[in-house]
């Protein structure tokens, strides 16, 4: 590219540049012109507005100030003092004229700046007619202004006064006005200077990456041909860093052209990862030495370590189960055949902690006559918390439904092998066994409500709910259990019910639930009090069931309303229970539109509190 250096070579193309810089260069010229003419008639003519305003608040504040003396001077007849008056305020603020008359503009003139006025005395008879005149500024044709100002002569009549302002010298011959135009002029002047001075700079380089250019498009690609000296300027510099990246661009194409068999290839391997690391479950894969060739995020997470640093070293750092690792050791020897599990149990340093539970899963993997072995791990604590908390319920509910049925079953014998008991034990045989039936349907109806729940088929029966019968039923159903067990069991109903629509059975196994978990963990000489009212807006009604047993720890409260849980206290060790009266009257009130809350304190008590709509949704 020497030739383009060439200065004769290039002056046609500097030519036409120049041509084509020369309208833009007019253009400029004359917008700058237009903005220096309109930017001096814009300050001319705020200059002379101004001007104006300024001059035309001295002429209302000089007719005020002169209205007051004229009229005091016209009243006491003292015309010589006025007129004197007159040509004072002339001469200092140089109006050119000023002229006050009797009556309207047109009656007899009292005094004149000009010399007009020469009656010594007022006029025998004062004129009528400028009561209604108005005070007013005119612009006269030349450029000069006139106020009109009525005023009052005491015990005489009205009278105007008229002012006249000498002409606004024009802004013009201000020598200040002058500099700020002649600076405007002279401003676009040096702007349009140092216009063409930049133009003229760039144009060499323009030409010179034109012939790039066209170099370009008769095929030359070398960049080093194609580039320009950096001297020309910006532009130079643009261009040369454009053919620099273009030529990286038309590398990393050939690149990646001739790698994209193998880009497939990777693809396919990137998404195969990629799904690996979406799974849940913890997949890690070793080899014949034990060492880990792969292993996903899960697996990484389980095992407490970081997946770059993993791969390559030896399981054993990470897994110390002997059973895993005594079946890792088999399967990569090519003794091991088929799956094998085991279940590890967490301790303090594991990532789930103690109580958590993992499950390795391993078989053998072929591939190339390299022993390996896969290892899925996953957590199973969930699991086997279900697994206990079911058993848990089947041992329960079995030592639950003994108790009644033997109850039924001694009372039941006594009645046959001695029919001829009398009145009041026959009685009071059939009343402990229709306790204990009602006492079986509850715990077969909890039973069932809980299948319900789980399946999502629990449905509610509404109908009319009279609340009054289904205390007083509640009353005499927990009234014994509360004597046997020295408690005092206290009911505070209100006066008056409200009307309600629900399920009435269901409703009747909540209260059922909350009084008897009430009564069961109220120690001996304790107090169970069941209060009910209407809320204050008479929009709910609410039931309190207060006693002063042994509470529930904070951390726990949540938790008591969950299927199978019960709490972690010593003391109800030896109290029957299958975790589910309190989880299944929340969820039986919460389809009624109510809720269940809890207030407790350990060693002072519970208040659970249920609040049922009164009226049907």
């Amino acid at each position: 590219m020497a030739h383009t250096q060439n200065e004769p070579h290039s002056l046609p193309m500097l030519k036409r540049h120049r041509s084509l810089v020369a309208l833009p260069g007019l253009v400029a010229v004359f917008v700058v012109g237009a903005a220096c003419a309109g930017g001096g008639w814009w300050m001319v003519r705020t200059e002379t507005q101004d001007r104006r305003e300024s001059r035309a608040q001295t002429l209302r504040a000089s007719a005020s100030f002169l209205s007051v003396s004229a009229g005091q001077m016209i009243a006491d007849g003292e015309l010589s003092r006025l007129r004197a008056l007159v040509s004072t305020a002339v001469d200092e603020h140089k109006f050119r004229a000023i002229r006050i008359v009797a009556g309207d503009v047109n009656g007899p003139v009292l005094a004149d700046s000009n010399g007009t006025a020469k009656s010594a005395t007022l006029p025998e008879k004062w004129p009528a007619g400028a009561r209604d005149a108005v005070r007013c500024v005119q612009h006269l044709a030349d450029g000069r202004l006139k106020i009109v100002e009525p005023f009052e002569v005491p015990r005489l009549g009205a009278a105007v006064m008229e002012i006249e302002d000498g002409a606004t010298a024009s802004p013009l011959n201000d020598w200040r006005m002058q500099a700020g135009i002649g600076g405007m002029a002279l401003g676009g002047v040096a702007g349009l200077i140092a216009f063409g001075i930049g133009v003229n700079q760039r144009v060499r380089g323009m030409r010179v990456i034109r012939e790039s250019l066209a170099a370009m498009g008769a095929g030359e690609a070398d960049p080093r041909v194609l580039a320009v000296a950096p001297s020309l300027g910006a532009e130079a510099e643009a261009w040369n860093r454009f053919l620099s990246e273009r030529a990286d661009m038309l590398a990393r194409q050939a690149r990646a052209s001739v790698e994209q068999k193998l880009g497939d290839r990777r693809g396919r391997d990137s998404d195969l990862f990629g799904l690996c690391d979406a799974m849940w479950q913890g997949l890690m894969l070793v080899d014949d030495k034990l060492r880990v060739k792969y292993v996903n995020g899960a697996a990484a997470n389980f095992l407490r370590g970081k997946r770059e640093e993993m791969v390559g070293r030896d399981v054993s750092q990470y897994v110390t189960d002997q059973k895993v690792l005594e079946a890792l050791k088999s399967l990569a020897a090519g003794t091991g055949r088929g799956r094998t599990v085991v279940e590890v149990d967490g301790d303090k340093e594991s990532i789930g902690g103690a109580g958590s539970v993992f499950r390795y899963s391993l078989r053998p993997v072929r591939k190339e006559d390299a022993a390996s072995a896969v290892v899925v791990i996953e957590d199973i604590t969930q699991q086997r918390v279900a697994e206990e908390a079911r058993h848990s319920f089947v041992a329960s509910a079995t030592h639950e439904l003994r108790t009644p049925l033997t109850n039924m079953r001694l009372y039941i014998d006594s009645l046959l092998e001695e029919p001829d008991q009398d009145v009041q034990k026959r009685t009071q045989a059939m009343n402990v066994v229709s306790q204990e039936a009602r006492r079986l349907e509850r715990m077969v109806g909890d039973m069932l409500s809980v299948a319900q729940i789980e399946s999502g088929s629990i449905k509610l029966q509404q109908g009319d709910v009279r609340l009054e019968p289904v205390f007083e039923a509640l009353r005499a159903d927990f009234a014994e259990q509360a004597r046997q067990k020295v408690i005092k069991l206290r009911f505070d109903m209100p006066p008056k019910w409200p009307q309600m629509k629900g399920d009435r059975d269901k409703i009747v196994m909540a209260l059922h639930n909350l009084v008897g978990n009430a009564i069961k963990y109220t120690p001996a000489g304790g107090e169970v009090i069941v209060r009910a009212a209407p809320s204050s807006d008479e929009k709910m009604f609410v039931v309190d069931v207060v006693d002063n047993g042994i509470g529930i720890k904070d951390e726990e409260q949540t938790l008591v309303f969950e299927k199978f849980y019960r709490a972690q206290d010593k003391r109800i060790a030896g109290v029957t229970g299958t975790g589910l009266g309190l989880a299944i009257a929340r969820e039986v009130v919460r389809l009624h539109g109510g809720d269940i809350s809890l207030k407790s304190a350990i060693d002072k008590g519970s208040t659970f509190t249920m609040t049922l709509p009164a009226k049907a949704a």
